[in-house]
C-alpha cells in the first residue's frame, strides 16, 4: 500500500515505519521541517495547511503525531500542548481527507487515541463500548477522537487506536523505570492496586498492522493485551526478570512531587479488555505479562 504517515519520528511511529517498510509498503513522511529525502512531505498542522495531493496519492494515513505524555513535567504550557499536538494534526488530516473528492480518499485513517479515554475505572473492566471517563488525559481522548470526524462522515473507513502501555526498553513506561530497578530502589506506585493495560512492541506492530488490512474494521479499537495486571504484579514480575528487589514503594505525594500533574494519571486505575481485537480474530504472540516483559528487555 501507499501510506502517508504523521509522527514518524516518535517513539511508535519509529518503529512502525521500519515495521511496514519491512512489509514492503511504500510510506510517505508528513514532516514540520523542510523535506530532507525524496518520502518526505512538509506540513504544518499548527495552521491546518497540508496539501491535498499530498494525502491524495495515498492509499492509507496513519497518524500518530503527538507530545508525549510523560516526556516533562506537565504545567498549563504542556498540558496545551499535549492537547494541540493532537487534535490540530488529527483535524487538519480529517478535513483535508473530507475536502478531497470521493475517488481521491484514501481507504482508511487509522489515527492515535489512548486508553486514557476511560478514566479512572477502578477494578471494573471496559471495552470499545465504554463511555469517556473523567480528567485531563479522558478529556483529550474526547476531543482527540472527534477530530476524525470529517473524514468518518465522508466515508472512509477511520480507526481510533485506543493504545494502552507498549513495552520496550527504549520508551514508553518501561524505559525510565529500568535504572531504579537495577539498583534496587524501586517498587509499587501508590497502593499497586492500579491496573495497567500493557502491550509488548510487537503485538502492537502487529496489530497496527493487522487493522490496516482488515476492511471491516472501523472505529474505536483497544490496542491493549488481552490480560491487563496491576501495578504490583508488574512490579513483582519485573523485579523478578532483573533480579533485583522492588521492596520501596513510592508515596503517592511523593510522585505529586516529582512529577506534577501525570501523578494523578500515573496513579490512574484502566482495566482495559481487547473486545475488538479479540472478536476479530486477531493472534498476540504475548498474551501474558512475563513473555512481554521478556520481550521487551532482550529483543
Amino acid at each position: 500500500m501507499r501510506i502517508l504517515m504523521a509522527g514518524v519520528s516518535g517513539f511508535l511511529g519509529t518503529r512502525l515505519v521500519d515495521r511496514l517498510t519491512a512489509d514492503g509498503h511504500q510510506l510517505t513522511r508528513l514532516v514540520r521541517h523542510a523535506p530532507r529525502s525524496p518520502d518526505e512531505r512538509q506540513w504544518n498542522p499548527s495552521a491546518a495547511q497540508l496539501d491535498p495531493a499530498v494525502i491524495a496519492d495515498a492509499e492509507a494515513v496513519v497518524n500518530l503525531a503527538g507530545a508525549g505524555v510523560g516526556d516533562k513535567r506537565w504545567n498549563d504550557s504542556y498540558r496545551q500542548l499535549i492537547r494541540s499536538s493532537r487534535v490540530d494534526t488529527s483535524t487538519t488530516l480529517a478535513i483535508t481527507i473530507a475536502g478531497l473528492p470521493a475517488a481521491d480518499r484514501p481507504a482508511v485513517l487509522l489515527n492515535a487515541s489512548a486508553v486514557g479515554w476511560y478514566g479512572n475505572t477502578g477494578d471494573r473492566t471496559v471495552e470499545e463500548d465504554s463511555p469517556a471517563g473523567e480528567g485531563f488525559l479522558a478529556d483529550v481522548c474526547r476531543v482527540w477522537e472527534a477530530a476524525t470526524r470529517p473524514a468518518e462522515d465522508a466515508g472512509v473507513r477511520v480507526v481510533r487506536l485506543r493504545t494502552g502501555l507498549p513495552l520496550h526498553r527504549d520508551g514508553g513506561m518501561l524505559k525510565p523505570q529500568l535504572l531504579p530497578f537495577r539498583l534496587g530502589i524501586a517498587g509499587r506506585l501508590g497502593s499497586g492496586r492500579q491496573w495497567l493495560p500493557w502491550i509488548s512492541m510487537r503485538d502492537w506492530l502487529d496489530a497496527v498492522a493487522f487493522l490496516l488490512a482488515r476492511d471491516d474494521v472501523a472505529g474505536p479499537v483497544n490496542v491493549v493485551g488481552p490480560n491487563p495486571v496491576t501495578n504490583a504484579e508488574f512490579t513483582r514480575e519485573l523485579a523478578r526478570q532483573l533480579h533485583r528487589p522492588a521492596i520501596i514503594p513510592i508515596p503517592a505525594l511523593a510522585l505529586k512531587v516529582v512529577l506534577g500533574g501525570f501523578a494523578q494519571e500515573a496513579l490512574t486505575s484502566t482495566r482495559v479488555l481487547p473486545g475488538v481485537l479479540t472478536r476479530s480474530g486477531f493472534t498476540w504472540t504475548h498474551r501474558d505479562l512475563p513473555g512481554a516483559l521478556h520481550a521487551a528487555l532482550t529483543e
